[in-house]
This record gives structure tokens, C-alpha cells and sequence, in this order.
């Protein structure tokens, strides 16, 4: 091609040169250092930007190995992260079963909260619906609703609602 046929930017000889294509674990590191991801989120990522899955996994065994992903440390992050947001345990777990981890991962993630998931349970309805205790059977009803929608069980709920001691 002549220069008369090139864009100005390359015809004079100041054209910015094209980055290569990012390689599969420098895409999925990238991802990495904005927030833990499990190794099923990132494979999903990374096929979703054209990266063939055994590439892919590849990319992560090689990431695992130099201590860059590890799903443990993914779950005990989204714990933290979920309880203090103010979710329970069943909605916690049912979360990390959809990032591809078993039940003994889910099972070690969930026993990290050193608190009291009762506690945290009523935090939430204090904040929600002031400190005072719920009288209306209508107030009531929506705590406990807002409850189970976050996660917890009915023995937390009732425990709550009901102003009995923890155990």
C-alpha cells in the first residue's frame, strides 16, 4: 500500500502500535486482581471473551498453582462480603454451590463467621425496623419474611422475633 491509501496516523509514521492480544492467564489475572473469583466464574469468563475452555483451564490450573486463584479463599471472601451485608447462612451456601463448590468447601467457608448467625439475624431487623421490639403482627410478618429471604432459618427467625435468649 502507498501512503496516499493509509490513515494519516500511519502515514506519517506516528501511529500508535496495536497491543498484542492478551494471553488467557493474563486475562483471567486481570480479572483476579479486582476481586477474588472461583475457578468456575473465571473459566465462564474467560470462554465468554473468546478463550477456549481447556485454554481456560489451563490458564487457572497454572494461576492455582502460583497461589493467583484458589476457591477457598474465594469463599471465605464472599462470606465476609454476605454476612456483612446482612445475609444467613442457607442463602450463603446456596451462593457458593452456584460458583461450582462442593460441600465440604461450602461447609469450611460458612464455619470462618466466628459469629452468631441469631445475632446478625437480629442486627439486621433492628436496623431494618427500628430497636424497638415488633408489636404488629404486620411488622412482624414482613421481618420475618426479609429474614428468610436472606437466608436465615425459622429457628433464627423465631428467635428473633420472639426476643429469646440466644443459645
Amino acid at each position: 500500500m502507498d501512503e496516499e491509501h493509509l490513515p494519516a496516523s500511519q502515514a506519517s509514521g506516528k501511529g500508535r502500535r496495536r497491543r498484542p492480544e492478551p494471553t488467557p492467564v493474563q486475562r483471567a489475572l486481570a480479572l483476579l486482581v479486582r476481586r477474588e473469583h472461583s475457578r468456575k466464574e473465571l473459566i465462564r469468563k474467560l470462554v465468554a471473551r473468546g478463550v477456549s475452555s481447556e485454554d481456560a483451564a489451563a490458564a487457572l490450573d497454572r494461576l492455582a498453582g502460583e497461589g493467583w486463584q484458589d476457591d477457598d479463599r474465594f469463599a471465605e471472601s464472599l462470606v465476609r462480603t454476605r454476612v456483612a451485608s446482612g445475609y444467613g447462612p442457607r442463602y450463603i451456601e446456596v451462593e457458593l454451590e452456584t460458583h461450582g463448590l462442593g460441600s465440604a468447601q461450602v461447609a469450611r467457608a460458612l464455619a470462618t463467621f466466628e459469629g452468631d448467625w441469631r445475632a446478625l439475624a437480629a442486627d439486621l431487623v433492628a436496623r431494618r425496623f427500628g430497636a424497638e421490639r415488633l408489636e404488629d403482627l404486620a411488622a412482624q410478618r414482613k421481618a420475618a419474611d426479609l429474614l428468610l429471604r436472606r437466608g436465615f432459618d425459622g429457628d433464627a427467625v423465631r428467635a428473633v422475633l420472639r426476643g429469646l435468649p440466644e443459645d
